[in-house]
């Protein structure tokens, strides 16, 4: 049996998420689908990270055991002739017997882009958060590296991740970056809670409105704060861009 490793991009708009779901459209189901034609039987298609329905990702990690002799490159070919246009497998190779993509994982990078003007561009609406209200834009890059370092992000959580036995993570980058229309905000970490990055985002357009200052995020971040920090910004804006695995 084979362990191959490989890297998918895919545009979630169409799709409930990366993990299967009964009578639903998913990405790990998908891609299940079309390895059990090239095996011929049953697989299981083990993920970095499960995506929030509407998420796209750039580079997501996946991992599969085929017995399937078939070559490295003729896999990625016969994968991507069978999957929608809106799934491509960008990278295939072997990788050991125990590789698992999300537990040996060293860190993921997300992306989440809004655009400013007053008019989005059609081909642009899939793909970012259109928010063309006053923000007080400074005070927003001012605010994103203070999630910098080793946090309780409870309040950054959807709900029931909340009761997870540990709601703590670290984030190794946090920064917000405009140019002409486009925000973008760019967050590395160890790893991510159920809608975390979203949520982050949603408590930065509350700064922007003027809302949030230092002192109030910094209580966000405190160790078993029950308060829910800001809205969830919209899923479509949001993408996973790698994800790394160190050495």
């Amino acid at each position: 049996m084979r362990r191959i490793r490989f890297t998918v991009a895919y545009d979630g708009t169409d799709y409930h998420g990366w993990q299967v779901q009964p009578g639903l459209e998913t990405i790990q189901g998908t891609l299940e689908r079309v390895f059990m034609e090239i095996e011929g039987g049953p697989v299981h298609v083990a993920g970095s990270g499960r995506t929030d329905a509407g998420v796209h990702a750039l580079s997501q990690t996946a991992a599969v055991s085929l017995a399937n002799p078939i070559p490295l490159e003729n896999l990625r070919r016969a994968i991507n002739r069978q999957l929608p246009p809106a799934i491509r497998v960008l990278t295939v190779e072997e990788a050991g017997p125990d590789f698992h993509p999300r537990h040996h994982a060293v860190s993921k990078t997300y992306e989440y882009r809004i655009f400013r003007g007053e008019v989005c561009p059609p081909h642009e609406w899939r793909y970012v958060h259109h928010y063309p209200y006053p923000l007080q834009v400074e005070q927003m890059m001012a605010l994103a590296p203070l999630l910098e370092g080793q946090h309780d992000f409870a309040a950054l959580a959807a709900a029931d991740d909340r009761e997870l036995e540990s709601t703590v993570r670290t984030i190794f980058f946090s920064r917000l970056e405009f140019a002409g229309d486009r925000m973008t905000y760019c967050v590395t970490g160890s790893g991510f809670l159920k809608h975390m990055v979203r949520n982050i985002v949603g408590m930065l357009l509350e700064a922007g409105k003027g809302n949030l200052d230092a002192a109030g995020l910094r209580t966000f971040l405190e160790p078993g704060c029950a308060r829910r920090a800001g809205p969830t910004a919209p899923a479509k804006g949001l993408f996973l861009m790698r994800v790394d695995y160190g050495g």
